[in-house]
């Protein structure tokens, strides 16, 4: 779960245990690629204002107001979100270019990974759905979420490869923020918004800015 209502976030520093982000990285094949799920994976599907008015919460992001709500309050949200989430996956369909790029990735032995805010029910319904398998999955109920580079260090070392060698892609700040924290190229798929030249400016910015997850193909494998 992502929520674009999110106000600006400071430059990306490099997290302990990541390598420091190269802009040449952008031009190298990765040996892994961890993918956002809602908006990146699939068409956006959560609706966050509603979401937030069910709650009762301000404008901003949710799980970030959650973190200083009481343990009632926490609970009762949780339940919310699970449902909102449950429903927009079940009516999930593939981003463009969703298809190839994962076959492309299978094909080639890389492993692909999930970093996600929503509960990991949610990755499990998806992959049903798609018949999709991951080589690791990261959610809000396995540490720290997104923006922290800890999820993205987490699958890193699962899936066994550096995260110099590794690409995160996203539709959102947060993804930008967690991949280039960790040391990772990152790639930016404009489904979800168009950041404007001085919010890129403010995120990193991120190594690759895409409209189409099928773009990432010629510019990764230029031997697709």
């Amino acid at each position: 779960m992502k929520d674009a209502s999110a106000g600006g976030l400071r430059p990306p520093e490099r997290a302990a245990g990541g390598a420091e982000p190269s802009q040449g990285s952008a031009s190298k094949s990765p040996r892994a690629v961890i993918f956002d799920l809602d908006g990146t994976l699939t068409e956006p599907l959560l609706d966050f204002d509603a979401m937030r008015a069910e709650i009762g919460l301000a404008p901003g992001p949710i799980l970030e107001q959650l973190a200083h709500a009481d343990a009632e309050t926490r609970a009762r949200a949780e339940v919310i979100l699970r449902r909102h989430e449950l429903d927009a996956i079940a009516r999930a369909t593939l981003a463009d270019g969703c298809a190839e790029v994962l076959a492309h990735l299978a094909a080639r032995g890389i492993p692909a990974a999930i970093l996600t805010r929503n509960v990991r029910e949610v990755v499990d319904v998806f992959s049903r759905a798609f018949g999709l398998s991951f080589a690791a999955v990261y959610t809000r109920e396995d540490g720290p979420h997104k923006p922290s580079p800890a999820g993205v260090l987490a699958l890193c070392e699962k899936m066994g490869v550096a995260p110099a060698e590794t690409l995160v892609v996203g539709d959102y700040k947060f993804d930008i923020l967690a991949g280039r924290d960790a040391g990772c190229a990152t790639a930016l798929v404009t489904t979800t918004h168009h950041p404007a030249p001085h919010e890129l400016a403010e995120w990193g910015p991120p190594d690759v800015v895409v409209a189409s997850l099928r773009e990432l193909l010629p510019r990764f494998w230029p031997d697709f």
